[in-house]
């Protein structure tokens, strides 16, 4: 009641007020984030643990009960599952809506510390799956050389061409062909010069080494010292000794095979049936997901033009999160606009008073939405338009209901002024 009759009493400051609250409201909306989904942290932690060479029973009993067993103490966990596979368990843990996960990562990793498992088995790894790190955009690259040259051209130049992008977190190539040097050594010559297998390990590991070797105070001057000999062509580990006997020395080109080769490959990336390599573009934790793909977008052009073109090589995007959310706002904008006019028309009709029909038809609590969510920090999503074209439908029928009791009132020959307190105050 006493807010009703501040309002109509006050008209020039309720006028005033609304103006701000909907240059606000514009200001903020050109300001606010545009992403998939909002930031929802899912209370489930997976805790993923290798044990080579084990058998599924084996796995539960060594592995996945004694997880179990360390999970239960921890605070707010509602449920614990466990699946055991060979050589694999993953123990799932499940916790409250209102856990904070940063907190419950520390505690079940604390607890984890301290339990005692097979010296073979890895350390267990806390996998939290987070909807916001899935990649934007998906590029794949394709080209008339080989995939292990494209994959190359990828790492060094396309990837970074692309990380340094504001907003852009990281850019992760996959598919093609990694560079790998492989030893094939010959078991026969090993035994024959009873070479033991771990005295070749020992000799690698001790000429491919980048050492920090201290500090050098010279007078004034202060110099870091760096012990660096790591490998750099085939030739070099060929010529590794392994042993010298007398006045012979034992290479490892002369009891292996070394040659440049490429690294078991575990994805294969395909566009339109021809391999490629695919690049996975992550945003940043706070940058807007449109912006950022739009300078993706702008970016390509720049990296199709220097990088690519010359090299006979194209890229093809394959997904692109912005699209989606462009769409998606387009079409709340055009649901609400035809909702809208077929609103006034039908409310025209009834009413037969244009003035009324505006005043419902102005989304004014809408646009003042926008400043409290930016306020707020929440982003325009899928879910945040949803409950605006919720909130715009609601607003409407109480608009009406509203209207229709001052209408009865002024019908009856009340003045204005008493038909709207009166008739607000009703229904309000």
């Amino acid at each position: 009641m006493k807010i009703v009759k501040f309002s109509i009493n006050r008209p020039v400051s309720i006028f005033m007020f609304t103006v701000a609250a909907i240059i606000f409201g514009f200001i903020s909306y050109s300001k606010l984030n545009l992403n998939l989904l909002p930031r929802i942290s899912y209370p489930t932690l997976t805790i993923q643990t290798e044990y080579p060479g084990t058998a599924p029973s084996e796995i539960e009993n060594i592995i996945s009960k004694p997880i179990e067993e360390t999970c239960g103490v921890v605070d707010n966990v509602v449920r614990i599952s466990s699946v055991s596979r060979a050589e694999l368990s993953e123990v799932t843990v499940e916790f409250a809506w209102h856990t904070n996960m940063d907190f419950a990562t520390l505690k079940l990793r604390e607890k984890l510390d301290l339990l005692r498992l097979p010296r073979d088995a890895t350390k267990p790894v806390i996998l939290r799956y987070d909807p916001n790190q899935e990649p934007i955009m998906r590029l794949g690259l394709t080209g008339d050389a080989d995939l292990a040259r494209i994959r190359f051209i990828a790492e060094r130049e396309v990837k970074q061409a692309l990380e340094s992008i504001e907003g852009v977190a990281a850019c992760s190539i996959s598919g093609g062909l990694e560079d790998e040097i492989h030893i094939d050594i010959d078991e026969q010559k090993l035994s024959l010069l009873n070479i033991p297998i771990t005295t070749v390990a020992n000799r690698l590991a001790q000429e491919n080494v980048n050492l920090s070797a201290g500090i050098l105070k010279q007078k004034d001057s202060q110099y870091l010292v760096r012990t660096v000999n790591q490998f750099t062509t085939v030739e070099e580990i060929k010529d590794i000794i392994i042993e010298k006997r007398g006045n012979i020395q034992l290479t490892l080109g002369s009891i292996a095979d070394v040659y440049r080769g490429h690294k078991e490959r575990k994805v294969i990336s395909r566009i339109n049936g021809r391999e490629c390599i695919e690049a996975a573009i992550y945003r940043a934790a706070d940058a807007n997901t449109v912006s950022v793909a739009n300078a993706v977008t702008d970016k390509l052009n720049m990296v199709q033009a220097n990088i690519l073109k010359p090299r006979n090589m194209d890229y093809m995007i394959i997904t692109n999160q912005s699209k989606f959310i462009k769409n998606t706002i387009q079409e709340v904008k055009k649901t609400a606009l035809i909702g809208g006019l077929l609103a006034i028309l039908v409310l025209l009709y009834f009413l037969k008073n244009f003035r009324s029909t505006l005043i419902i038809a102005i989304p004014i609590s809408v646009v003042i939405t926008f400043f409290l969510m930016y306020s707020s920090n929440i982003s325009l999503n899928i879910i945040s338009l949803g409950g605006l074209a919720l909130g715009i439908g609601m607003l409407v029928d109480n608009s009406i209901v509203v209207l229709e009791s001052i209408q009865r009132y002024r019908e009856k020959g009340t003045d204005s002024y008493k038909a709207a307190l009166q008739g607000t105050s009703e229904v309000a």
